[in-house]
């Protein structure tokens, strides 16, 4: 295929050089006319292991150049991958300054530029650009009608390299996103990406913008976590690298999906007491965590905004399936449904509650202590069946999957229904007032 690589830092030098090595005929664009010679004599315009030859290869074989004129590069392409840096503002906001130069420059150039054969041009995004770039900055610059013979669809393909091993990444990604709903583009990218071992995640714009982000704030916090760990075990004499290299064996809980669902607050008898204990270790040894700190307070946010959200649909008669921190257990313990409960009854709600597995009479200990402390009113609130705690109910606020439950969901159909963790199926998320988790 035919491609233009707008863009030619570390994304898109190695891209460009990438791609021609597995058979592309690939046209590097920059303004800067430094890279542009350094790349037009074989070498690379960027420190990145391994891409020096890369680019010696490509340019020796004729299927990479470089040039300063995006109407070369244009010159019958059936793909530009668009690759500029996106910079923070003066806020922390994206400058998106030079995503937008880059468009009307290609845009110009449709102009000039023999279409290819078939007329379709796939304009991908590959730079980091924040959810609705593509909806409000990207595609606008191609609606109108753009030059006789083209066909302009746009597209999100984010990138997942890591400078120091660039081309490594490349060949060996953890994941092929393509977002657009173009079925050209998505055909034109599998093929320009076909060399990699991985499949194709089809998915809409917005959830490709997203994911980069998803993915570089959670490796910031992966590294702030290890360092705050570090800091409180430090003042008891513990080796805290030993402690982690343990830590990540576990391929069950800690290094895996486990936990990474958008769902509802996180409650139980272990997770709220230890992170307690280690804000006291902190504070013992005068160290700062702010990362752990910040968790608790994350934490009842989510509490807030499912009550917020009550509030706000003006309704007044609410239904809870599910009152125990998480399903198939009766334990109550700092469960955040009680919390909700509490807090819905507290602003005069009228509240019912059914849970599959909990019996208050069979409670003992901390277990029946907590529940008897924070809804000593808890008999008056408990319902017999589903049925009876939706019969009437304005709003469902749903965080058991029980197939009982489920089926009175689906007969009742509430006005509206948040499903708090996200575990129910494709026919309750068919329900109109159905929210998900990430409403």
């Amino acid at each position: 295929m035919r491609a233009a690589v707008i863009g030619l830092g570390y994304v898109g030098a190695v891209t460009a050089a990438g791609l021609a090595a597995r058979g592309h005929e690939v046209v590097g664009v920059d303004v800067d006319e430094a890279k542009v010679a350094q790349l037009s004599a074989g070498h690379s315009p960027v420190v990145e292991p391994g891409l020096n030859e890369l680019i010696a290869d490509g340019v020796a074989s004729g299927r990479l150049r470089a040039t300063t004129q995006v109407v070369e590069a244009m010159e019958q392409a059936e793909v530009c991958l668009v690759c500029v840096g996106t910079p923070s503002g003066a806020h922390g906001e994206t400058d998106l300054s030079h995503v937008e130069r880059a468009l009307a420059g290609v845009r110009d150039a449709l102009a000039v530029a023999s279409p290819p054969p078939g007329g379709l041009l796939s304009v991908v995004v590959r730079s980091t650009v924040p959810p609705g770039t593509g909806d409000q900055v990207v595609a606008p610059v191609f609606d109108d009608a753009v030059a006789e013979g083209w066909e302009v669809a746009t597209a999100m393909c984010p990138e997942f390299l890591r400078e120091g091993c660039g081309v490594a990444d490349f060949y060996d990604p953890p994941f092929l996103v393509v977002g657009t709903e173009h079925p050209g583009a998505r055909v034109q990218l599998e093929q320009l990406f076909a060399f990699l071992d991985v499949p194709a995640h089809q998915v809409d714009v917005r959830t490709a913008e997203a994911l980069k982000y998803a993915c570089n704030a959670f490796h910031a916090t992966k590294v702030v976590f290890a360092n705050e760990v570090a800091r409180v075990f430090r003042s008891y004499g513990v080796d805290a690298r030993r402690v982690m290299e343990i830590f990540c064996e576990d391929h069950k809980l800690n290094i895996a999906p486990a936990y990474l669902r958008p769902g509802f607050a996180f409650g139980g008898s272990c997770l709220p007491k230890d992170l307690r204990s280690l804000h006291h270790m902190a504070r013992e040894s005068d160290v700062d965590v702010p990362l752990m700190f910040a968790t608790t307070t994350s934490n009842e946010l989510v509490v807030r905004e499912v009550v917020d959200r009550v509030v706000a649909s003006g309704r007044c008669r609410v239904g809870m399936l599910g009152l125990s921190f998480k399903a198939d257990t009766d334990d109550v313990r700092e469960s955040p449904s009680v919390d909700l409960a509490e807090r819905l009854v507290g602003k005069g709600y009228d509240v019912r509650i059914y849970d599959p597995v909990l019996v208050p009479e069979d409670l003992v200990g901390e277990n029946r202590a907590h529940l008897t402390s924070r809804l000593p009113h808890l008999s008056r609130l408990l319902a017999p069946t589903p049925e009876s705690a939706l019969a009437g109910a304005d709003v469902a606020l749903v965080s058991t999957a029980a197939r009982p439950a489920v089926e009175a969901l689906l007969a009742a159909d509430p006005p509206v229904v948040l499903d708090l963790h996200g575990a129910l199926g494709p026919e309750v998320e068919a329900l109109a007032g159905y929210r998900g988790t990430g409403w």
